[in-house]
């Protein structure tokens, strides 16, 4: 889809500010439409969006166009997001099992995506030194990778759509899985968890969300190693994305978001037995 000025109504219409999630400021509603500061990766997303308008994909935002003021236009996705505080729906299993099969469809509509000549993923932070590897495992599609609560959108109790896809790359579908049970099961010391999931059978809620994903039996043994590994390198590119590009992500730094990391390495490595056991039982 070829970037244009997007034509704005002749009745104008107020600006409503919208909660964004961790780092994204200055999004607002203007009627149908949502705008947003224009990112380091919007080639990417834009080509993207584009793509999953193309193969008839419901679950995604439109990308419209610039408004004068620089901004993108996105169509407004309606529905129910889980704001802050949390509602205690996010531990429902129910819901938990529909995340799981929206992920599953958005990968397969993003599947025969080809990224255009000369864009390419830009996460807007410099490679940091001492960055652990990577999981050895070739990439499959253009992932979301930000399956935050605050990224999906319900409708009558089921996720139907994604929003926010800023930090999509190139990933494999266990590295897309992982982000989801990373927030929705959720893989941390309980200590950090949010209250209204700190109580819950995490090990369960991964089985859920993978059986829903329809996951294969070689990505379930993968999940735990891709989890450490993904978990390692967050530390540095947090440490660096607070440094190059301040802003949510400087605050979340300052908050101690690195010690958290930290704590969910060492809850990974406790409890990578008992996930493993329970993605990969009969």
């Amino acid at each position: 889809m070829n970037s244009f000025t997007y034509v704005e109504p002749a009745e104008p219409q107020p600006e409503i500010p919208l909660a964004g999630g961790d780092v994204t400021e200055g999004v607002v509603r203007v009627g149908d439409t949502v705008r947003r500061p224009v990112g380091p990766n919007a080639p990417l997303v834009h080509a993207l969006l584009g793509h999953l308008e193309d193969v008839g994909f419901a679950g995604a935002p439109r990308f419209l166009g610039f408004d004068a003021a620089g901004r993108e236009v996105l169509t407004y996705v309606p529905g129910e997001v889980a704001g802050r505080p949390r509602p205690e729906w996010l531990a429902d299993e129910g819901r938990l099992a529909s995340v799981g099969r929206l992920v599953r469809a958005y990968d397969d509509a993003v599947a025969g995506f080809v990224m255009p000549e000369g864009v390419r993923p830009d996460q807007g932070f410099s490679l940091p030194p001492g960055m652990p590897p990577e999981p050895p495992y070739p990439a499959e599609v253009v992932g979301h990778m930000d399956y935050t609560p605050d990224n999906i959108v319900f409708r009558d109790g089921v996720a139907a759509a994604l929003i926010d896809f800023d930090v999509a790359k190139s990933v494999t579908r266990v590295d897309e899985v992982y982000n989801a049970m990373l927030y929705w099961a959720p893989l941390s010391d309980p200590a950090d968890a949010d209250p209204t999931l700190r109580d819950v059978d995490v090990p369960r809620r991964c089985r859920i969300l993978a059986d829903a994903y329809d996951m294969s039996d070689v990505d379930r043994s993968r999940l735990v190693e891709v989890a450490v590994l993904r978990t390692r390198r967050s530390w540095f590119s947090m440490r660096r994305l607070a440094e190059e590009r301040g802003g949510g992500w400087a605050r979340m730094w300052q908050e101690g978001v690195g010690d958290l990391i930290k704590r969910r390495e060492a809850w990974l490595d406790r409890n990578g037995p008992s996930l493993h056991a329970a993605l990969t039982a009969p």
